[in-house]
């Protein structure tokens, strides 16, 4: 079985998060999508409602779990029996960060490799950040992210 681990923040899942999700899912037996709690950082939604609103979201999908995890994403590949990392890019600007992270993930875990899958193109605007922002202003985001996550955070934001 070949494992591979898609880690993020998803805070909220986007569409574009979505379709490299569906790309990775069919590439590997079993993709874990890793849902980061970090202290460091004020997330707009809990992280177990981002682990259920990506469950409904790849519903469809038999070989996709879903997981929060903090520390290292390294040690959770370990512990997941995971060979690959899945990371998103949207620009050339998501490059150099996801390079130097491919590198220094290499360097504690060798055996683990990083692929990068960029989004179709129609996706190739869409951050969480924004969606966030739009949301926050009460703009429509339901083009953006699934139905559940636009209820979300349209609560979230009331």
């Amino acid at each position: 079985m070949r494992r591979a681990i898609y880690p993020g923040s998803f805070d909220p899942i986007t569409n574009g998060h979505l379709d490299v999700i569906r790309r990775a899912a069919a590439l590997f037996d079993e993709l874990v999508v890793a849902v980061a709690c970090n202290d460091q950082k004020c997330p707009v939604l809990p992280a177990d409602q981002r682990k259920e609103l990506i469950e409904d979201a790849c519903s469809e999908l038999a070989n996709v779990s879903v997981l929060i995890f903090s520390g290292l994403v390294v040690k959770l590949a370990e512990a997941q029996g995971a060979v690959v990392l899945i990371r998103g890019l949207r620009a050339v600007s998501d490059f150099e960060f996801e390079f130097q992270m491919g590198l220094m993930n290499r360097r504690l875990s060798p055996g683990l490799e990083t692929i990068f899958l960029t989004p179709q193109e129609d996706y190739t605007y869409l951050s969480s950040r924004l969606v966030k922002e739009v949301s926050r202003l009460g703009g429509a985001i339901e083009d953006f992210v699934p139905a559940g996550v636009a209820a979300a955070l349209k609560s979230a934001y009331q």
